[in-house]
């Protein structure tokens, strides 16, 4: 079999991208379950600035000729970093890359840790995107969602990074306990009237080993079964569409040309570095995709990168059969679609024309005049079986 490879962006270079992952929080929500950490004593940045300052030396020393168009600030919390600490970590990116003079630079920010003097400060650090976690519009459902914000400091937040940021995107979950589909077209429709450029809109889930599994199991908490759910999430993509947001991506919403850059690096299986604790990337090596991730408890990573000068706890070079398969997983979430040619070269067989014939015929799937494919609105809903099917 040969390794997957990807054709070149439309602008005729490969899209490469940065991931920092700044793990600390103010207070852990109890429907997360990404790497987040709360520590009760201030963190010393200056300290962990100099390990990312190493992981970042390291990672450029696997993949040295990249040209990184897109650096993505998540957590945790990392409008809890001080404009400093951003300043050196993206300094130090661009002395082990070059960079585009035109990259895209988004920090992640909850509306509570948001003030002016910050905001300006992550500007004039090179923040060009600031992506906010405001969830809801409703306090008690802020409340619920353990949010240390309100719906008021929220609007503030969002008012304030469109006057100091090109472009402003922000989180709402929906399909929560006890929602209905009329007070969530009213939260939505309110969302949209605030004048962002770009939305990802999530449908809650339980995941294991947070707060709400535990009271899921106890059956003191129930999200909306699966025909409201539906029902929900075509609302909203019928809401962002009218308002100029077009669903580019299962759960992100865009006004054309707003899209996020970076992520679209991962949906279209582009390489990209994973730095801080418990980052994950995928570098191609030799022509094979690598899957890196690192330790994510942020000491013990610490102490690995000062010894090692990386915290690395994976370095897996990955089959072709699981490059394929996340291509596909990762494509078909995309409403551009796939083209199907890298899997079949990879795989050295075509996908079986039966296979996408019966999908077309169910609607989960729709065959594009350019030779690709994309998955329909419903076949987002059980895109996880359509990839099986697909890669059977």
């Amino acid at each position: 079999m040969n390794s997957l490879r990807i054709s070149q962006s439309g602008d005729g270079t490969d899209a490469f991208g940065v991931y920092v992952h700044w793990p600390f929080c103010a207070a852990k929500c109890p429907y997360c379950d990404f790497n987040s950490h709360v520590r009760h004593k201030p963190v010393d940045q200056e300290v962990y600035v100099e390990a990312y300052q190493r992981e970042i030396e390291h990672m450029a020393s696997l993949v040295p000729d990249h040209v990184v168009s897109s650096i993505f600030f998540g957590g945790g919390t990392p409008s809890l970093m001080d404009p400093a600490t951003v300043q050196s970590i993206i300094d130090a990116i661009g002395a082990n890359w070059s960079v585009n003079p035109n990259a895209e630079v988004t920090l992640e920010a909850n509306p509570s840790s948001v003030e002016a003097q910050k905001f300006e400060g992550y500007r004039k650090a090179g923040v060009n995107r600031i992506s906010l976690g405001v969830q809801s519009l409703d306090d008690r459902q802020l409340k619920f969602l353990g949010r240390l914000h309100s719906a008021d400091e929220a609007k503030k937040a969002i008012a304030l990074g469109r006057q100091i940021f090109p472009r402003i995107s922000f989180d709402m979950i929906y399909s929560r306990p006890g929602q209905t589909v009329r007070e969530w077209k009213d939260e939505l429709t309110a969302a949209l009237e605030l004048g962002a450029d770009h939305l990802s809109l999530y449908q809650l889930t339980i995941e294991n080993g947070t707060p709400f599994f535990d009271l899921q199991a106890r059956g003191k908490l129930t999200i909306p079964e699966n025909d409201l759910a539906a029902e929900l999430y075509e609302l909203t993509l019928s809401l962002t569409s009218e308002a100029g947001l077009p669903a580019y991506e299962i759960s992100n919403h865009a006004v054309p040309g707003a899209e996020c850059l970076h992520n679209l690096v991962y949906w279209r299986y582009r390489d990209y570095a994973g730095i801080g604790p418990g980052a994950h990337g995928r570098l191609t090596l030799d022509g094979y995709k690598w899957a890196t991730s690192t330790h994510k408890n942020p000491e013990k990573w610490w102490q690995s990168v000062m010894v090692d000068g990386h915290g690395m706890d994976e370095f897996l070079q990955l089959q072709t059969e699981e490059t394929a398969d996340e291509y596909l997983l990762m494509g078909l979430r995309l409403a551009e679609g796939i083209d199907l040619e890298p899997y079949e070269i990879a795989t050295g067989h075509p996908i079986a024309a039966h296979r996408l014939d019966f999908l077309e015929d169910k609607g989960f799937i729709a065959r594009l005049e350019n030779g690709r494919i994309r998955a329909t609105p419903s076949g987002f809903l059980v895109l996880d079986a359509i990839v099986a099917d697909l890669a059977a």
